[in-house]
């Protein structure tokens, strides 16, 4: 059967009939009594999550992690839910949506907890070296990534893993995130076509780092500057030591530590320091894009996240943001790759569109591996799926905008 293609977007901060509809819902519900709104206290964020865990729950807390892990992520809590409560300005969806968020990535964080203290062998896996994709979003770093993770002798993240990084039986966290993106289609028809995603498909490690509470995925949907300015000067190293010991898990579950794992988060260029220091025997594949078309799609697909959720966004605010995060990346980054001597690859946008494999067997070249036969026609069968997907009407919407500060 043929999938539906999505509505018209008519504008950056257009929002799906559907969700227009379940925020007006819950606005109703909570005038007239009918449901309690979301409380975004911290305190009742900890204390509906630990029920679950009873006594056990100090120690599924601290489980695996030193105490300056701990603390951090109490911290992180407690600034985000101030942060979402003062400037935010979320309509009852994305109040509702925000405490999903949150209180998942509590329940994670103790669920994880109490895993690694029954099976501390977890942490001790031993990763082959990483393949790391960096750059802005919508600069390539996708097809980079799910190109490289082609590779047979690689491995990669799946989407379904990601979003519920504690294992489950029976295929159980497929089907969980095959829910979730069928409510997220029904909500934000336009959310596939921006970044197209598949409960068992390659998707980067950005749910890895936002479950240690990372400014980057929450500043891409409420608007936090508080935060995002405290957290993006505060030395990420409690994050990246959470995403090593998720990484390690997901790599000693699924049976692929040996394979090098293909990472790609944009915001790793912010972290990527910190993020070298924890896997020093890294490679580096570095994406690069014009500054202003990558602006433009990154205001694109944060305005879309931020309509949803909020009434009063303005698009002179979002373009600011992004503007900031493009000239902090590239400045962080440019820091960092100083003093690198590790093997770096360098893909330019246009010259994958051109020649995506004379891109990729350079690409090998430059980080000393071998492109095999059996590679190569996986990439090929690959790119030839992608051919008529979703992301193709992403292309579409933009050029139907004006400059994003025009709206």
């Amino acid at each position: 059967m043929a999938r539906r293609a999505p509505p018209p977007r008519p504008h950056l901060l257009a929002r799906g009939k559907r969700a227009a509809q379940a925020n007006d819902f819950l606005g109703r519900a909570w005038d007239k009594g009918w449901l309690p709104p979301p409380n975004l206290d911290p305190d009742n964020l900890w204390r509906i999550a630990a029920k679950a865990f009873g006594a056990r729950a100090d120690a599924a807390e601290q489980a695996g992690r030193c105490a300056e892990d701990v603390a951090d992520f109490r911290e992180r809590l407690s600034r985000l839910c101030a942060s979402v409560q003062a400037e935010a300005d979320l309509n009852p969806l994305g109040q509702t949506m925000a405490f999903g968020q949150l209180m998942r990535a509590v329940k994670n964080r103790l669920a994880l907890g109490e895993m690694w203290a029954k099976r501390p062998a977890l942490l001790e896996t031993k990763l082959a070296p990483p393949i790391i994709v960096i750059g802005h979003m919508r600069s390539g770093t996708t097809r980079i990534h799910k190109l490289l993770a082609a590779d047979p002798a690689h491995s990669h993240t799946r989407y379904c893993d990601a979003y519920h990084p504690v294992p489950a039986r029976a295929g159980m966290n497929r089907a969980k995130a095959a829910i979730e993106l069928a409510l997220l289609g029904v909500l934000n028809p336009w959310m596939q076509s921006i970044h197209p995603m598949a409960p068992a498909e390659v998707e980067e490690e950005l749910a890895w780092i936002s479950a240690a509470l990372h400014h980057s995925i929450y500043e891409s949907q409420w608007r936090i500057p508080a935060f995002s300015a405290w957290s993006e000067a505060r030395a990420p190293l409690p994050i990246y030591r959470e995403f090593r010991r998720i990484f390690q898990t997901d790599a000693a579950v699924r049976g692929n530590a040996a394979r090098p794992r293909v990472l790609k988060v944009p915001a790793f260029a912010e972290d990527l320091d910190t993020l070298l220091a924890l896997f020093p025997d890294a490679r580096l594949v570095l994406a690069s894009r014009s500054s202003e078309a990558v602006l433009k799609s990154a205001v694109s697909l944060a305005a879309n996240q931020m309509a949803v959720q909020s009434d009063t966004c303005d698009l002179a605010q979002i373009e600011g943001l992004w503007r900031h995060k493009i000239s902090l990346r590239e400045q962080r980054l440019a820091a960092t790759l100083t003093d690198w001597r590790g093997p770096v690859a360098r893909l330019d946008f246009e010259d994958l569109n051109a020649d995506w494999q004379g891109a990729m067997a350079q690409c090998y070249r430059d980080l000393g591996l071998v492109l095999t036969p059996e590679a190569l026609l996986a990439m090929r069968r690959m790119m030839a799926a992608s051919e008529g997907g979703k992301h193709h009407g992403h292309a579409a919407q933009l050029a139907g905008f004006a400059s994003p500060a025009a709206h």
